[in-house]
């Protein structure tokens, strides 16, 4: 079965892309996309640092260009995963009366994993500057993700 999966941040520049592109390389059988809360970015492409960061891994986010998240998103793909705890309000506000749509914060998948990192959020490296440390965390959220839906990681 395919699993279409929506990852959100703020801007759609930084974390969602990123985990979009490691979706992609790790788990060919998904449908990844991204989206940002805040539309201040959309039609542009990932921020400069991140796709630097991202290619010294062998994720290429070249193709990739920001876009807002839509009430319809919530129709469209399987399951949609929130970067931090105010994505997920911001998403949540959002969702149509009715729609069971599964969102959840990317890290809750790490389980006690998540110690490690110490925090609930993938942290946005727009501001703290660490893209290598963001890449850890997406690298280890996507790898528990795909354990959870029954697939193996392709490094």
């Amino acid at each position: 079965m395919t699993t279409s999966i929506l990852f959100v941040c703020l801007g759609n520049i930084c974390r969602s892309p990123s985990a979009e592109g490691v979706a992609r390389k790790m788990a060919p059988d998904l449908v990844p996309d991204s989206a940002g809360t805040g539309g201040w970015h959309a039609g542009e492409a990932p921020y400069a640092p991140m796709q630097a960061a991202a290619l010294a891994r062998g994720y290429d986010l070249s193709d990739l260009w920001a876009r807002q998240f839509r009430r319809a998103d919530f129709t469209k793909f399987s399951l949609i995963l929130a970067m931090d705890r105010s994505n997920l309000a911001d998403i949540e506000a959002q969702r149509p009366e009715g729609n069971a749509t599964p969102l959840r914060l990317f890290t809750d998948y790490l389980g006690p994993e998540s110690a490690h990192f110490g925090t609930l959020d993938v942290p946005d490296p727009w501001y703290m500057r660490d893209f290598d440390a963001t890449l850890d965390l997406i690298e280890a959220c996507t790898r528990a993700l795909l354990a959870d839906l029954g697939q193996s990681a392709r490094d």
